[in-house]
């Protein structure tokens, strides 16, 4: 069956096809549970399949969600250099609980936190080309609020890196 809205194929299985299927989804990389959810929902399983499902692989320990906040938590961190404030918006996005959050946190190194703010303001302050000192501060500080720094911390540095 060919969705018109989107040109898909909809794959239709069973509950005893889909379980291999996600385990090996879930081995892949750590999953958050709405993930996984949402992946059985497009196996067009019923509500009860999927329950059933999610809950051999926690059994299985395919899925945990407080293994899963910290692999994210930390991935995007060292990767994508992003703050807390936005990592945090984002497991709760996917839906995870403030405990799976707390622990996910916990593996951010606050002095790492602080020497990658630094080096990311100061990157910024290099790239940016205005004079006015009060406008330049504020464009660097914008930017590393916009990847999820806290505004404090950020204002702290930004006095730090660009003088008057």
């Amino acid at each position: 069956m060919i969705d018109k809205y989107n040109d898909k194929k909809k794959i239709k299985l069973t509950s005893a096809e889909a379980l291999p299927k996600i385990q090996k989804y879930c081995a892949y990389q750590e999953r958050s549970h709405k993930e996984v959810r949402n992946k059985l929902f497009e196996y067009n399983l019923w509500p009860n399949e999927v329950e059933e499902i999610i809950s051999t692989l926690i059994t299985e320990n395919f899925l945990n969600e407080e293994r899963f906040a910290k692999a994210y938590a930390g991935g995007k961190f060292r990767i994508k250099k992003w703050g807390k404030l936005k990592i945090v918006n984002e497991l709760n996005r996917l839906g995870l609980t403030e405990r799976c959050i707390n622990s996910g946190l916990k593996e951010i190194d606050s002095s790492d936190y602080h020497k990658t703010l630094r080096s990311l303001l100061k990157k910024k302050a290099a790239e940016v080309k205005e004079t006015n000192p009060f406008i330049r501060r504020n464009k660097i500080a914008k930017f590393a609020i916009g990847k999820g720094y806290e505004s404090e911390v950020v204002w702290e540095f930004v006095k730090d890196i660009v003088p008057d």
